[in-house]
C-alpha cells in the first residue's frame, strides 16, 4: 500500500480519494491542514502506486486497508478524522461504521449511502473506455479531464508508456470495485455511524440535496455544507472552500468533546 506522510501536528486525518484516483489529488488540502493536524493519504488498492490487480476489491477490503494504514502510521484511536471523497466516502463511512472506536469524525465528498446502482459498473467501464490511451502528453490529459486543478491531478496519476502517458488503473480492476454498489445500498451501515459527519456536497457534483437531508435525517449529528461552484472532484475545484468547512466542522467537533469534558468533570466534583 503506497503511502504519503504529510507530518503536521494535532489530531490525525487520514484522506481516502476516488474511484480510479491516488493520493496526490489530496496534496494541497494537506498542505493546509499540517498546521493544526497529522495527515495521511493512501492510494486504493488497484489503483496509483499501491497493488494494480489486487485479488480483492470488496468493501471489507478497503476497509481493512484504512485500519491497516492506521496501525502503519500510529494514528490513535478515537481521535481520528476519516475524509472520504466519492468510493474513498464509501470506505470512510464503512470504516466508521464497522469500527466506531477507531474513528473521532468523518468527512464525506460527494459520498453517500444510497444505491443500489445497478447501471454503475457499465457507466465506470464505458467512462474508462473513452479515455484516449495514450495520452500524447499532459497537455492533453489535462485538457481532457476537464482542464484546471482538477484536470492537472488527474494527469498527475498518469505513467509514460509506450506512446505517451497511460493510466496506472485496469478498467477490470475498477469495474469489480464497483460491482458491490450494483447490487446494494449502505444505509445500514449509516445507521451504525456514531461520530459526528460533515456531509460536503458540490453544487456542480453529483450528490444531491435530498440525499444529503436524508443522510441529516437517519444521523442528528450531520452537518451538512455545499461548496457551490465545484464539481464531483470538490477537492480539487475549490480546495480552499472545502478546507474552510472542514476546519469549521472540526472545529465544532473539539468544543464539543470540550464541552462534554467539562461537564463529565462537573458532574463527577
Amino acid at each position: 500500500m503506497f503511502c504519503t506522510d504529510s507530518g503536521g501536528d494535532g489530531p490525525p486525518l487520514l484522506l481516502l480519494h476516488g474511484l480510479a484516483g491516488h493520493c496526490g489529488e489530496w496534496d494541497v488540502l494537506a498542505a493546509r491542514f499540517t498546521a493544526t493536524h497529522r495527515v495521511v493519504a493512501f492510494d486504493a488498492r488497484g489503483g496509483g502506486a499501491s497493488t494494480r490487480r489486487p485479488r480483492d476489491v470488496s468493501r471489507a477490503a478497503h476497509v481493512r486497508d484504512v485500519l491497516a494504514v492506521a496501525d502503519r502510521f500510529g494514528l490513535d484511536a478515537g481521535q481520528l478524522t476519516l475524509v472520504g471523497q466519492s468510493m474513498g466516502g464509501v470506505t470512510a463511512l464503512l470504516t466508521a461504521a464497522a469500527h466506531p472506536e477507531l474513528v473521532r469524525a468523518l468527512v464525506l465528498i460527494e459520498a453517500d449511502p444510497d444505491g443500489p446502482s445497478p447501471s454503475l459498473p457499465g457507466a465506470i467501464g464505458a467512462w474508462l473506455d473513452s479515455w484516449p490511451v495514450p495520452f500524447p502528453g499532459a497537455g492533453a490529459a489535462t485538457a481532457f479531464f476537464g482542464g484546471g486543478a482538477a484536470g492537472l491531478a488527474w494527469a498527475a496519476g498518469l505513467v509514460p508508456g509506450p506512446g505517451g502517458l497511460h493510466p496506472r488503473v485496469d478498467r477490470d480492476v475498477m469495474v469489480a470495485t464497483v460491482q458491490e454498489n450494483a447490487h446494494r445500498d449502505y444505509w445500514d451501515a449509516w445507521g451504525e455511524v456514531r461520530c459526528p459527519v460533515l456531509v460536503l456536497r458540490a453544487g456542480k457534483g453529483l450528490l444531491k440535496q435530498q440525499e444529503a437531508d436524508r443522510m441529516a435525517e437517519r444521523h442528528g449529528a450531520t452537518r451538512i455544507a455545499v461548496v457551490p461552484d465545484a464539481g464531483h472532484d470538490a477537492h480539487l475545484d475549490d480546495p480552499a472552500a472545502v478546507y474552510g468547512e472542514m476546519a469549521a466542522f472540526l472545529a465544532e467537533v473539539t468544543a464539543a468533546e470540550s464541552e462534554a469534558g467539562a461537564a463529565g468533570d462537573g458532574a463527577g466534583a
